[in-house]
């Protein structure tokens, strides 16, 4: 195939997966009514088709399949998401509602355990070129967690978890090909972010906030 091909696949992979979450996005209830974020499509798409960037077209395709079959069957992964994130955030309440969730077998929680690592290691890696841009995000260790924040690797290992074991292994095998050749994914998916938001490479985006953040504390002194 074509690379103008391969281009157009991957992002007919990307727009119909960004597609499929919104309309499951839509009908995740929080306890506190609806979310602003529920209505801010521009935001969703953003974020969810640049974490996308990162991933190989066997493992999208193999994403899709599994937003396709949970939505056939009746299941929200999104709410399940945010649902398993409470393992870590709010363990008193996950344990009143895990007994809702699926079972997630040894296979995937191993595949999640070594993903995460690969994750928070090229977090590090951000942190120490680009801490500007990674002060604005979210801690990165779970140790950090509040009810109110949650880092990314409770962000990760919840999503995960609603992965198949079949989109895992593929996402890892990604992560490991990246890997061996020094490409960081977490800063493909984080130059993808910046890109949208009118920045040309993340060392500018850095720049930029690093004056924001000095202009900041100029004000307040």
């Amino acid at each position: 195939m074509h690379r103008k091909g391969c281009e157009n696949l991957k992002e007919d992979l990307i727009a119909s997966i960004v597609a499929l979450e919104w309309e499951m996005f839509q009908n995740v209830n929080n306890v506190g009514g609806r979310a602003a974020c529920q209505d801010n499509f521009e935001t969703f798409s953003v974020m969810r088709s640049s974490q996308a960037t990162a991933w190989s077209e066997a493992a999208l395709a193999s994403y899709l399949e599994d937003l396709t079959d949970a939505q056939e069957n009746g299941r929200n992964l999104l709410t399940e998401k945010y649902a398993r994130m409470m393992e870590f955030t709010a363990p008193l309440e996950y344990a009143r509602i895990q007994h809702q969730l699926p079972p997630v077998e040894q296979e995937t929680r191993l595949l999640i355990d070594r993903i995460t690592k690969i994750h928070l290691a090229w977090e590090e890696e951000i942190s120490i070129n680009f801490p500007y841009i990674r002060r604005r995000g979210r801690p990165a260790s779970s140790s950090d967690d509040t009810s109110y924040l949650t880092s990314i690797e409770t962000y990760l290992r919840g999503e995960f978890a609603t992965y198949s074991t079949r989109t895992l292994a593929l996402y890892y095998q990604n992560a490991l090909e990246q890997k061996a050749v020094n490409i960081n994914g977490a800063q493909v998916v984080l130059a993808a972010t910046m890109q949208q938001y009118g920045f040309n490479s993340l060392a500018a985006a850095n720049e930029a906030m690093k004056k924001r953040f000095s202009s900041h504390l100029a004000a307040r002194q």
